[in-house]
């Protein structure tokens, strides 16, 4: 009698593998940019950033969204963001206000975070404006690389385009956090089965749902 074939891991999906690759990608971002070896840097950076615009689209086109991505993609951009702003502060004290802002953000969403994992609730994906901060983010980390290691500005241009980027993008963070927070009260107190997690429930009604489809 054939033995039965045990179901594929769900949360073995292309999304998740990009999202792990981000994260294996940041300490060797940062060993590059301490080094010196900024096109090196710029360049994984680049290609973190893209990934991350992807990883989600390729979720919901291939039908691969996981509670597991919906936790890895969120965690690898703090990841990157804390790490590169981190980097980014031991070179250029002028970006330290926003890794404060930046902490603050990433401390809150991560205790609501746990609050809801706590009350068995989902935490909410990623949205628009998380994703819009975050590429903000990149573009104005890559500004100020690119200006200060390759064309070697200084100065007054150097100090007003890093301080109005700087300034986007605080701004931009703190209306995501706001608008996260507004989701995570509401979810909170909901009711609704919706926002009901158990992971063992949701990984085999999907295995049923993949066998009914084979």
């Amino acid at each position: 009698m054939p033995q039965e074939k045990k179901p594929i891991n769900q949360n073995l999906t292309i999304p998740n593998a990009i999202s792990l690759v981000r994260i294996l990608i940041v300490p060797f971002f940062a060993w590059y940019f301490l080094q010196g070896q900024l096109v090196t840097a710029v360049a994984l950076l680049v290609l973190s950033g893209l990934s991350d615009m992807v990883d989600g689209l390729i979720a919901r086109k291939l039908n691969q969204v996981t509670e597991l991505g919906k936790m890895l993609d969120p965690f690898a951009d703090k990841l990157t963001q804390g790490v590169v702003a981190l980097c980014l502060a031991i070179k250029f004290p002028v970006i330290c206000p926003v890794l404060l802002v930046f902490i603050a953000k990433e401390l809150l969403m991560l205790c609501c975070a746990v609050v809801l994992l706590k009350k068995q609730k989902r935490p909410c994906a990623a949205k628009w404006y998380g994703k819009v901060a975050t590429v903000m983010f990149y573009i104005s980390v890559a500004a100020i690389v690119v200006m200060d290691g390759f064309f070697h500005v200084t100065g007054l241009t150097f100090d007003v385009v890093s301080n109005v980027l700087l300034i986007l993008t605080a701004v931009m963070m703190i209306y995501s956090a706001v608008k996260y927070f507004k989701i995570f009260l509401q979810i909170l107190r909901s009711n609704d089965e919706r926002y009901e997690l158990s992971l063992h429930d949701e990984i085999r009604a999907k295995t049923v749902r993949e066998k009914r489809k084979s």
